[in-house]
């Protein structure tokens, strides 16, 4: 590449036949003296070496020659500058290149390097090329680094040493030798040319961005060498990285054109960091939604908190992490921080805590255990002064001082420290956490964050947790979770794949396997659909424990198109600042349709639908069970649905609106289904005809309702003739109020297909 050509650049100076006017014995500035009538100069039109040329005198310490032409400079423009000297006579002089580099505005840049190498000179007669290079950058090569600040320069000569000697001097050369470093072929600005040091120390960043300034389009190279960029940097044109640089904590680099984890784990020569960088930035992009991490994996050495990461508390436009995997390196970063405390809790205040010791040691975030405390029940807000704790649900032990363990687990991905966090997705990612680390601890308020396609692999304690509302419509398609505790027995797991406290869940087409609870779910309008849950183990009769846990007694969910797999819904208030019923929404809003419950290895006792009531008052409204198929392998249980009467029992004469209908049964000893459709044959004559439903009621319930009796063939007497008769019905009979009687005029016997509900019409 030659600028004099491509950009019409003049470079080259006057030759001293037109005229020693033309050449400054200063630094050939306008006004300054010329070696024109000079006493110790004049032109040799022939010299056997040089043809015409300047015979100089020295007869100053510095005796400079300049040409008074401003010659261009710019930046990534490298010059070469060559005079070719011999001695005549006298002393012999030291010999080297020099300039006067100007600005713009014709100031002087005193930064630049204006004289380069010396030469001595040591014969007579003998010709000695002295030759520089001059150029932006501060590259290997470069003799006279002027950096991006001059405009021009004014080229010649510098004669030191010892006074006295004449010397004669050829025509001096300037030529563009900017191809030696690169060429405009290759599409690419270096920000060395642009002033970078390189040096890890000095302040590049002006360097930076005057090479993105200038790229126009083309690639920036950062050249190798670690550089110091000390605040916010943007990248608007494709970027390279050969060397690396380094930033403050809180200054973001910003590359809007590569975007991706492979361009800044190469910037900051980490893949950590680089992680830490591009994530940073993310929160700060208009034209970029995602960081493609570009399927490389990730070593975390220690939880992210994304809020301090990111500088923000909150953010509500879409932004994605995607296609990577994020890892765990083992340390103690990752143990889960531990405090006994003693508080107090009163039903006056179902979502605080007050009294608390250790305040100051119990984190936000902490999940908290104890005498009449639900599962995950968190802290969502501490107060010093008054030492007082908010949570994130009431307690149900009633009022009192007592004992509590609060336990803060460590995440991989830990955006708590948002205020409010809305839109943000993983996407395509697996959080490998190893059995050291939980995954993702979501923020304090927000809605619709999204995890799709992952697989959050091995948590430590727990997969995704809502420590407070940042799970508002949730998101949750086509993820894997998998368990830490694949050979540990169902009953001793402690592990939990995902909990909500929000409204507006949507969990659809994942699989989770062995843990100890799959997902507690709080807020209502859930939907759970096409999911594969396994809860199993290898031990003989063995215990399984609840998969989805539903805390709001009318949940409004739906769980359709499932496969349930040795383990079982339950719904349970334990989240209800009034366990007892007083006039609120009892159990159901639930619909169960289309799901494939199986299991094997179990006692008889076990249940694939449990309701547990933690006060008294309780009943069904709302609950429809349809479609399903139930089995049971290997051995065979006594029915799909039981209530856990460990703290009360549900009232039977409050069912509404309960519904199991068209379900298969296969290992299971008594099928359920209200309306119950059943056949009573009446063998001998009788004006009351007992037909028992209680085994297929719903929970064990009553016969509350006849909806249709329909006699098949002819009612007759003792004597077979043929009557006419209607009876009227009386419900709840028997011991358990599961049978019917239905009550002739007279003594009559025949078969009916009678339809009995153990709940009331709405």
């Amino acid at each position: 590449m030659n600028k004099a050509i491509t950009q019409g650049l003049v470079l080259m100076p006057p030759a001293f036949s037109a005229g020693l006017n033309l050449w400054s014995r200063e630094d050939g500035l306008p006004g300054q003296g010329s070696y024109l009538a000079q006493a110790n100069a004049a032109y040799v039109p022939s010299d056997q070496d040089f043809g015409g040329c300047l015979e100089l005198q020295k007869t100053t310490t510095t005796q400079k020659l300049r040409c008074f032409q401003n010659i261009p400079c710019q930046p990534s423009l490298y010059l070469r500058v060559t005079a070719k000297v011999k001695t005549m006579s006298g002393a012999l002089p030291s010999v080297a290149i020099a300039g006067w580099a100007g600005t713009s505005g014709g100031a002087n840049v005193t930064t630049a390097q204006q004289v380069g190498p010396s030469v001595a000179l040591t014969g007579y007669g003998t010709v000695v090329t002295v030759t520089a290079i001059i150029g932006s950058g501060n590259r290997q090569g470069v003799d006279m680094v002027w950096g991006t600040a001059p405009a021009f320069g004014h080229f010649g000569l510098n004669l030191t040493g010892a006074n006295g000697g004449i010397v004669r001097i050829d025509d001096i050369q300037i030529e563009d030798v900017t191809d030696v470093f690169h060429a405009e072929m290759f599409n690419w600005v270096d920000v060395r040319d642009y002033g970078a040091k390189g040096d890890g120390i000095t302040d590049d960043r002006d360097a930076f961005e005057a090479a993105d300034t200038a790229a126009a389009g083309r690639t920036v190279v950062v050249s190798p060498g670690s550089y110091f960029i000390g605040s916010n940097l943007t990248f608007d044109n494709p970027v390279k990285f050969e060397g690396t640089i380094t930033m403050p904590d809180a200054a973001r680099l910003a590359c809007t054109h590569d975007f991706d984890l492979e361009t800044y784990a190469s910037a900051f020569g980490n893949e950590l960091l680089g992680f830490k960088k591009a994530l940073q930035a993310l929160f700060y992009f208009t034209d970029h939604v995602e960081l493609d991490l570009k399927g490389r994996r990730v070593e975390l050495d220690g939880p992210i908190d994304v809020a301090t990461l990111s500088g923000l508390t909150n953010f509500a436009q879409r932004r994605l992490i995607c296609n990577g995997q994020l890892t765990t390196l083992p340390g103690t970063p990752w143990a889960t921080a531990t405090v006994t405390s003693t508080a107090t809790y009163t039903t006056a205040n179902t979502q605080k805590l007050t009294g608390v010791t250790n305040i100051a040691q119990i984190p936000v975030g902490a999940r908290i255990s104890g005498t009449g405390v639900g599962r995950e029940v968190y802290v969502t807000g501490r107060n010093l002064a008054t030492a007082t704790l908010d949570l994130s649900a009431p307690l149900v032990g009633g009022s009192g001082t007592r004992s509590y363990t609060f336990d803060r687990y460590k995440y991989m991905l830990d955006f708590s420290g948002f205020a409010q966090l809305s839109k943000f997705e993983l996407v395509n990612l697996e959080i490998l956490c190893g059995g050291d680390a939980s995954g993702v601890l979501l923020a304090a308020t927000g809605s619709t964050f999204r995890v799709a396609d992952c697989v959050i692999n091995r948590p430590k304690d727990r997969g995704i947790t809502s420590y407070n509302q940042g799970c508002q419509g949730l998101l949750i398609d086509d993820c894997q979770f998998l368990s830490n505790e694949q050979g540990v027995p169902a009953q001793t797991r402690t592990t939990l794949a995902l909990n909500t406290n929000q409204n507006d869940v949507k969990i659809r087409n994942c699989r989770a396997a062995k843990f100890g609870t799959t997902v507690v779910m709080q807020g209502t309008g859930n939907l759970i659909l096409g999911n594969h849950i396994f809860q199993g183990d290898d031990e003989p009769t063995g215990t399984r424990r609840a998969a989805i846990v539903l805390t709001t007694p009318n949940s409004m969910t739906t769980i359709t198109g499932n496969y349930i797999d040795n383990c079982f819904v339950e719904l349970t208030n334990e989240h209800s600042d009034q366990p007892d019923y007083n006039a609120q929404y009892s159990f159901g809003g639930l619909t169960i349709t289309g799901n494939t419950f199986t299991a094997q290895s179990v006692g008889a006792w076990f249940s694939w639908i449990v309701v547990t009531p933690r006060g008294t008052g309780h009943f069904i409204s709302g609950l429809s069970v349809m479609g399903n198929v139930f089995r049971c392998r290997e051995v065979s249980i006594d029915r799909v649905e039981r209530v856990d009467t460990t703290y009360a029992p549900l009232v039977y004469t409050g069912f509404r609106n309960v519904i199991f209908d068209a379900n298969t049964y296969n290992g299971v000893s008594q099928e359920t289904s209200s309306p119950l459709l059943i056949e009573h044959v009446q063998a001998t004559a009788s004006d009351t005809w007992v037909v028992d439903g209680a085994g297929y009621m719903p929970f064990l319930g009553r016969a509350r309702n006849v909806t249709g009796v329909v006699l098949e063939g002819a009612l007759t007497n003792a004597a077979n003739a043929t009557q006419w008769a209607q009876p009227y019905a009386l419900t709840e009979q028997g011991a358990s109020g599961g049978q019917v009687n239905l009550k002739w005029p007279s003594a009559v016997k025949g078969r009916a297909q009678v339809t009995i509900r153990c709940d009331n019409p709405i």
